[in-house]
């Protein structure tokens, strides 16, 4: 049981006009997009910084600097497949569950949860039923409260060889 380590992540972007709207990796309808150097994907942002923490690796600023160019709207799914093949060189043997949680006042997410998960699954290598992802709002409180951004949250337990 000495090889289970877990990872945390957090991230959030604030909402703005003229950006399209990616949680998951899932085009969302709304009037607002998320700001950021990249597509902005708060939830595979938080992710990615789980992996990275479960196995000790620094966060994906580090390695996804936003005064690159290269990385200037890039798809974070992208993000996530490097930094899955950042824990593998790291000695991630294999990862057992991602538990998520996306903290939005608005759009309604509940429709598009299965794709996110079918998409994250597929990447990650993992059954649809280790990936867990829910959301909830801030109940018209802060930042999201008001809608004026978008947070995400996630954990992961993965093996490592030791």
């Amino acid at each position: 049981m000495n090889n289970l380590r877990i990872g945390y992540g957090w991230d959030y972007h604030r909402l703005v006009e003229d950006r399209k709207l990616i949680i998951g990796g899932i085009g969302i309808p709304y009037e607002k997009g998320l700001l950021g150097h990249s597509d902005a994907d708060v939830l595979l942002h938080a992710l990615a910084d789980a992996l990275l923490g479960a196995m000790g690796l620094p966060d994906i600023g580090q390695y996804f600097p936003p005064s690159d160019e290269k990385y200037k709207g890039m798809d974070s799914f992208l993000i996530l497949k490097e930094t899955l093949r950042l824990a593998r060189e790291a000695g991630l043997e294999s990862i057992i569950n991602v538990d998520c949680v996306i903290i939005a006042q608005e759009p309604n997410l509940s429709a598009y949860i299965p794709a996110m998960k079918d998409k994250i699954a597929a990447v990650l290598n993992i059954g649809t039923g280790a990936v867990g992802i829910k959301a909830t709002t801030t109940e018209t409180m802060g930042f999201i409260g008001r809608k004026e951004g978008i947070a995400a949250s996630a954990v992961c337990l993965v093996a490592k060889h030791e």
